[in-house]
């Protein structure tokens, strides 16, 4: 399960908090929650030689996360044309986005960890501004099956009509 949330959790969920907002949220040993920087922290995956151990990593990603709240796991915040089921939040803060978001499958977690870590924290502005197009160039829509990959296609879509969508400030 993945979930990044701003300092301090959110209404929905105050549990769950992170260590710093200066930016997009990664995770550190031990599972903290920290601020990462730039939208090529996914260029990681570039490290490994082979594909197992990419997805090895990928799932490793997924694992080390928060746990997403139960209430969120219902229809209204299912992401359509996944092929494992998942779920997506956002939360403002600031004038920033906080992305959560969890799966039933490992290697899907990771994905969505994935994409937080690129997404979640920055402004909508910021989120419009990033093309998912770095999908493609990791290898990653190409090494997944047909399914996975639309369903990759599918969260980042998600978290990019958020970002376009009218919202209140948090």
């Amino acid at each position: 399960m993945a979930c990044f949330l701003p300092p301090g959790g959110c209404a929905n969920a105050p549990n769950l908090t992170l260590a710093s907002a200066s930016g997009p949220i990664g995770v550190a040993d031990g599972g903290v929650l920290v601020a990462q920087s730039g939208p090529d922290q996914p260029q990681d995956l570039a490290m490994f030689d082979d594909w197992m151990e990419r997805y090895q990593y990928i799932i490793e990603l997924g694992k080390k996360l928060p746990p997403f709240p139960d209430e969120w796991s219902d229809d209204g915040h299912r992401v359509p044309g996944c092929q494992s089921r998942v779920w997506m939040e956002l939360t403002t803060r600031d004038g920033l986005m906080y992305f959560a978001g969890a799966s039933d499958a490992a290697i899907v977690s990771g994905l969505v960890a994935l994409l937080l870590r690129v997404y979640s924290g920055r402004s909508a502005e910021e989120v419009l501004a990033t093309d998912p197009v770095f999908l493609k160039d990791l290898g990653l829509l190409e090494a997944l099956s047909t399914n996975r990959g639309n369903g990759i296609a599918a969260m980042a879509r998600k978290l990019r009509e958020a970002a376009a969508a009218p919202r209140s400030a948090g």
